[in-house]
């Protein structure tokens, strides 16, 4: 997957992410080459591409779950791979929705909502409670709430990804 753009090195003051020139290597396989994009606030961006074009590998170097080989990576002005980068703190403001959901299953449908404000953002548990059952309820699972993950569908699964990764106001 290679993507283009005519936009300068440096990031643009209204893109909430930038990457210049990214490059990731696995060994000898160059997954990532030259990659370069701008999205601006509010913008929709869609990554498409065949299986194993590189899309998962540049989502997760955004969030540094990958480190890449070259290039730069900026999220909210801030250089993702930068040495000197908090990378809980940096995370805590970004919602990622993993592609196998990644749910706890041990922990019912609102437990693995609240976790992250609860945990990372000391929040309120009765505010972070009405916030997830709110965010629930926009993903048409509020019913669910007490339900573990292996009670859901797959869908029902991802909605709850989506609704835990919305809860600390990415």
């Amino acid at each position: 997957m290679t993507i283009k753009s005519n936009s300068a090195v440096a990031p643009k003051s209204d893109s909430i992410i930038s990457l210049r020139d990214v490059n990731k290597w696995y060994g000898e396989h160059h997954v990532l080459t030259d990659v370069s994009a701008e999205v601006k606030k509010g913008e929709v961006v869609v990554l498409c591409g065949p299986s194993g074009s590189g899309k998962s590998t540049l989502i997760r170097t955004m969030n540094r779950l990958e480190e890449i080989g070259s290039g730069a990576i900026h999220v909210n002005g801030q250089d993702v791979q930068g040495k000197h980068v908090d990378v809980n703190k940096m995370r805590s403001h970004i919602g990622f929705v993993f592609q196998q959901f990644n749910l706890f299953p041990h922990l019912s449908v609102l437990e693995n909502v609240t976790c992250g404000p609860l945990w990372v953002s000391k929040s309120k548990q009765a505010d972070t409670r009405d916030l997830a059952m709110n965010l629930l309820e926009k993903v048409g699972l509020s019913h669910k709430a007490q339900a573990y993950p292996n009670q859901l569908s797959g869908g029902q699964q991802q909605r709850i990804s989506l609704a835990r990764s919305l809860v600390l106001d990415p």
